[in-house]
This record gives structure tokens, sequence and C-alpha cells, in this order.
């Protein structure tokens, strides 16, 4: 037999009976939201976990995909968004998408969750608050004390709701009291739609908002086990190895600047970072955190 016929019959790369097969690990930590701060780490949307997504669900040998959650919620849409395309990918794909409750995963944290076959949290993980939320401030009496008039002009009867510098009007709080009913339910229906009979509790208790620890989540059906990813990767899958892909960092955060990634902002957006991250701070704040 000649070098090329016996070349001809080695087995091919993706052939090999004796490579192991492959769980991809995503990690979804931090607070939800839209437009993440340019120095932020943690933030969770479509743009920043789009590649770690792709990555995970494009291995050659996935027998699993695991998601590793650790977020206290945010922007219902973002939440929604990721969700979605996690469950478009498992479908093409034809993978579990196993869910994994680390600290916190509560609000749009717990949506995420959902988009998993399967939930699993530590007994002390605080998981749920399948709830809706808006807050904000009213600084009429500010202006008023520093002798500022507020000006606003609009083409529309409409247009302008809920401002800060304006008195709250009834129609405006039963408008957003819509808004949030609206959202409220459709959370509701995709808990109902991910989880089915697996939930124990009442609508009343599992969709009051009210946050439980892992160990009490899983009374109630919101989650199918307590365990680390690591320990249920090893019991489900024994010989798979394990792949972590990493969603994207702020550009900066990446560049670990000398004085601190802020040192190349300017003065405003060094203002709106800062924020920003309060009200991080604030979600993650929320639960002990």
């Amino acid at each position: 037999m000649s070098v090329t016929e016996k070349l001809a019959r080695l087995p091919r790369i993706g052939e090999r009976g004796d490579r192991a097969p492959v769980v991809a690990v995503v990690r979804l930590h931090g607070v939800i939201s839209p437009s993440p701060s340019p120095i932020t780490r943690g933030a969770i949307n479509t743009t920043s976990v789009e590649s770690a997504l792709t990555r995970a669900f494009d291995h050659d040998r996935l027998v699993a995909v695991a998601l590793a959650v650790n977020s206290p919620g945010g922007a219902p849409t973002q939440s929604a968004l990721v969700s979605e395309r996690i469950r478009e990918l498992a479908a093409k794909k034809g993978v579990p998408v196993l869910a994994f409750c680390e600290d916190v995963a509560a609000s749009g944290g717990y949506l995420l969750a959902c988009a998993g076959d399967e939930i699993y949290a530590h007994s002390s993980s605080l998981v749920g608050s399948i709830g809706v939320v808006s807050s904000g401030f009213g600084m009429v009496g500010l202006l008023e004390r520093f002798g500022v008039e507020r000006r606003v002009h609009t083409a529309g009867t409409r247009k302008v709701r809920l401002d800060p510098f304006l008195p709250e009007k009834d129609e405006d709080v039963q408008w957003l009291s819509g808004q949030l009913d609206d959202l409220h339910e459709q959370f509701a229906g995709w808990v109902r739609e991910r989880r089915g009979d697996r939930l124990t509790g009442g609508d009343v208790d599992l969709f009051s908002g009210e946050v439980w620890t892992g160990r009490r989540a899983l009374e109630l059906g919101l989650v199918d086990g307590l365990g680390s990813l690591r320990s249920i990767i090893a019991e489900r899958f024994p010989t798979a190895e394990v792949a972590v892909a990493e969603p994207k960092r702020a550009l900066l955060a990446r560049l670990g600047i000398a004085g601190g990634p802020g040192a190349l902002l300017s003065t405003s957006d060094r203002v709106l970072a800062a924020v920003q991250a309060l009200e991080n701070r604030a979600a993650w704040s929320r639960f002990g955190l």
C-alpha cells in the first residue's frame, strides 16, 4: 500500500472516535442593559453576548450548552431578546441547554435562566423576583426652591408623561401601571411556557415579585435541582470537556489603562459612567450583594 493510500485511510479531524464531547459554558454575569458603560464589565445585552453564544453553539462535538447566570435583572426587552436567541440556537443545533443560577438569578436574570431546558441553583442562591418595577424621582420642589421654571412644548397631548420636573398626574400613573401589568403578564407567560407543569406554586406566590433561596425555589418548581455547574456537568456528562465562552467586555475595561479605564473618558462620560455604576450597584444591593 502506498503512502498516499495509507494517508487516505486515516480518520480525518472531527472523525476520531476518541475525541471527547464538549459542554460549552456561557457566562451571563451582570445587569441586563441595552447600553453598557464603556468601563463596565458586567452588562448583558444582545450585542455583548452574541459572539459568546455563537462560539458556544458552534462546537462540532457539542453535547450541551450551560448558562452560568448571575444577574439581578434589568431591561425587560434585552432579557427577552437574549433568551429568544438562546432558544433559536438550541433548536438549530438540537442540543439541551442547562441553566445554573449562581449568587442571584432574579427578575430578568431568572427570565434568562428560563431559556434553559433545565434550571439548577445552589441551595443559597437567590431566585425569582418575577415582577416588573419602574422607579424615578420627582424634582418639582427642587426647581421651585431655586426659582427654575420648567418649559415643555409638544405636538400631541400624550407626548410627555411622568416628567420628573412636573407634578405627577393620575392618568400618567394609570398608563404606567397598564404598561407594567402588560410586561408582567408577558414575563409570567414566558415562565409558564418554559416551566410548564413543573411549577408547583400558585400564581399569587410565583408572580408576586418575591425572591426565594434555591432550596425554596426547588419546592416551587422554579428550578429542577440543587448543585453547582461543575458538579452537575460532571454527573451528567462525565467524559465531556468544558469550554467556556466569555461575552465581550467593554473596550476600555479590556485595555486596563494606567490610572484606570476611566482615564480616557471625557468629564461628561465619567459622570454618566459613575451614575450607571451607582444604578448597577443599587440593582445588586436589592439582594444584599
